[in-house]
């Protein structure tokens, strides 16, 4: 039983820092406001990833019904994922000024009537604009990345993230199994073909309506209330858009996290959208067959994900930033390796024990990226987890219209040329360096700077004069973590707030 913690007058089912964030991650708790804001997020998230995915499971029949072409079906997937581009960044936007709750109940809330079309779509465009409003639904993963990291310690951030991130997008695999049930189902009582799988589509965007209330009248934005009640009470400050983005676009580490996050979760988008159909066109197997085998793929998130995120957190605390760093280019790096072989490979029973192996690196990447995104920036935090995982989604749709749209490219190959360019988009994580810690080739500056340089450097003199940097001066505190090894021998400033721990 949760041990009650209490700090500066407020008491927490779990340990916390200088923050009140959470420096243990315990699962199977429902404490408010640490785990049920995590159970909230990922449940949430994982109605929206079956909402988004809802339609490949039935392609089969819905291109009968629908007289759909292979460019229709191309056309609609990258739809389904090129819509949350810009609302992945305006996501993050949204969580720093309004917070993450009211912002992704809302998100979740617009779009369920998406998804309510789809059993009314009788054409090949409405069948695209369905997948394209649904698919704005996936921005929630950055509310949900944003969330975790407001609630929990950085010695449990990428724990939090991963498991958080990996269990919502256990949905992409899910609904390869839920879909085709229900569809058999409605079959069974007594539904023609063609109308079951309009029917089935209810299923999916009731999930998503129920998770959005559930978010808005259960969760809390920080550990000290939402934030509304903060900002009237002074506790939190109320910043300007323009500095909070101008902060997040100029800080170059955000950028190359896209990029390599393009091709990692985008892939995992892309490979989303077609595995299903792939393996019914290639080995010619039937739906359901068809239908497990691909959800094997998304499914793999009940740990893959979640444990990139604990190897980052377990990297950390022995190298540092520069030991998560290394693992998300090794990880990353051999997920793109398994991609390749996935295209060359012409045994169903080859191509299933590959996919499944490739699943658990890519997705172990995605979790090891956000293990490092929130110390990017704390001012910035909504609009750099908004860059990185909309570069999710560019990279998805890049990838699809490149490789899987029409017929230029047989479906193999371009799952072997998707593995390429995640090998080369890989590699500018090299280039990624902080003052304090360092990067993947060398040590932290000789110069001694600090976590409290690299995050006061966000606020200007007048700012800090009125005590606006405060939260962040904490996070550089809590951050030190993040020397690894070196936190007894790193410089630490006289004048610095020390943690302070329930």
């Amino acid at each position: 039983m949760a041990l009650d913690m209490e700090n500066g007058g407020r008491k927490f089912a779990l340990p916390v820092d200088s923050q009140h964030k959470a420096t243990e991650f315990r699962l199977f708790s429902v404490a408010a406001p640490h785990m049920r804001a995590f159970h909230l997020s990922w449940a949430s998230f994982f109605c929206c990833f079956v909402s988004t995915f809802a339609a490949p499971p039935l392609l089969p029949v819905i291109r009968d019904n629908l007289n759909l072409t292979a460019t229709d079906i191309g056309n609609a997937g990258i739809a389904a994922v090129s819509g949350a581009v810009f609302a992945r960044v305006a996501m993050g936007s949204a969580c720093d000024l309004f917070g993450p709750r009211l912002a992704s109940a809302g998100l979740i809330l617009l779009t369920a009537p998406a998804v309510f079309c789809g059993a009314i779509a009788d054409s090949a465009a409405a069948f695209l604009m369905v997948r394209f409003f649904s698919g704005f639904s996936l921005a929630t993963f950055v509310s949900t990345q944003f969330w975790m990291s407001s609630l929990f310690s950085p010695i449990v951030v990428g724990t939090a993230n991963g498991l958080s991130g990996g269990w919502g997008n256990l949905g992409g695999g899910a609904t390869q199994l839920i879909m085709p049930v229900v569809f058999s189902v409605i079959r069974r009582a007594g539904a023609m073909e063609f109308t079951a799988w309009r029917i089935a589509f209810y299923i999916p965007a009731l999930m998503q309506t129920f998770s959005a209330y559930a978010v808005f009248f259960l969760g809390q934005d920080m550990p000290d209330g939402n934030f509304s009640e903060l900002k009237k009470s002074g506790q939190k400050h109320k910043d300007k858009f323009s500095t909070v983005l101008s902060n997040a676009m100029t800080n170059y580490r955000g950028w190359i996290l896209a990029l390599t996050y393009g091709y990692c979760f985008g892939v995992e988008l892309t490979v989303d959208n077609i595995i299903a159909q792939y393996f019914y066109d290639k080995f010619n197997l039937n739906l359901h067959t068809a239908g497990i085998i691909a959800a094997s793929f998304g499914l793999a998130n009940i740990f893959s994900r979640p444990g990139g995120g604990i190897l980052s957190d377990a990297m950390a605390k022995r190298f540092g930033m520069r030991g998560r760093l290394w693992a998300l280019w090794i990880v990353q790096t051999l997920g793109g390796i398994f991609c390749i072989v996935l295209g060359l490979v012409d045994s169903v029973t080859a191509s299933v024990a590959v996919m499944v192996v490739f699943s658990i690196f890519v997705q172990a990447a995605c979790g090891l990226t956000f293990g490092i995104v929130p110390f990017v920036s704390r001012r910035s935090l909504g609009v750099i987890s908004g860059m990185t995982g909309g570069g999710g989604n560019v990279g998805a749709v890049l990838t699809q219209v490149i490789f899987f749209r029409g017929s230029r490219y047989k479906t193999e190959t371009g799952i072997a040329l998707m593995g390429v360019m995640m090998l080369c988009c890989t590699l500018p994580l090299a280039l990624i360096y902080f003052p304090q810690w360092g990067g993947m080739f060398c040590g932290p500056s000789s110069k001694g700077s600090t976590e409290e340089d690299y995050y006061m450097g966000e606020w200007s003199a007048a700012e800090k004069e009125k005590d606006f940097h405060q939260d962040s001066l904490k996070f550089a505190v809590n951050s030190r973590s993040e020397r690894g090894n070196r936190i007894k021998s790193a410089p630490t400033p006289p004048e610095a707030t020390p943690p302070s721990h329930a």
